[in-house]
């Protein structure tokens, strides 16, 4: 029934682990010249007192609300464009067409408008801290 959403999602999942792959090297090539040009001019009194990793800690973390939201979107699409499919089926004459295209809008916009609301939902909370 989604087929026409596996190759660009297996596409989309290669291309994104190739390239965090790469990160990966080069952040770590990037600290390593980093380290390098420390040397021994860093001795353990300059730093004393003068970082504090509290701060650095995130105190919410929006990944869940944004997932959620885009499954609960992408639900949302599905059933909306099940019921879109159910009604007008009799209507056109050739109902894979119909199907391919309200399934695939119904499922881009309502998982679209979940991550809209997870970033709004972002907002609200970022502005009462």
């Amino acid at each position: 029934m989604l087929d026409f959403i596996m190759v660009p999602a297996v596409v989309g999942i290669i291309t994104l682990g190739i390239y965090k792959l790469f990160e990966l090297f080069v952040r770590k090539k990037e600290r390593l010249i980093i380290i390098d040009k420390i040397g021994d001019k860093l001795t353990p009194d300059i730093l004393s007192g003068q970082i504090d990793f509290s701060t650095n800690i995130p105190k919410f973390s929006s990944s869940a609300l944004k997932f959620g939201c885009l499954f609960m979107g992408l639900g949302i699409g599905m059933l909306v464009a099940f019921a879109v499919h159910y009604n007008f089926a009799d209507f056109v004459e050739n109902t894979y067409y119909l199907r391919s295209a309200v399934y695939g809008s119904c499922v881009l916009l309502f998982g679209g408008l979940g991550l809209l609301i997870a970033f709004i939902v972002e907002l609200k909370v970022s502005k009462k801290k």
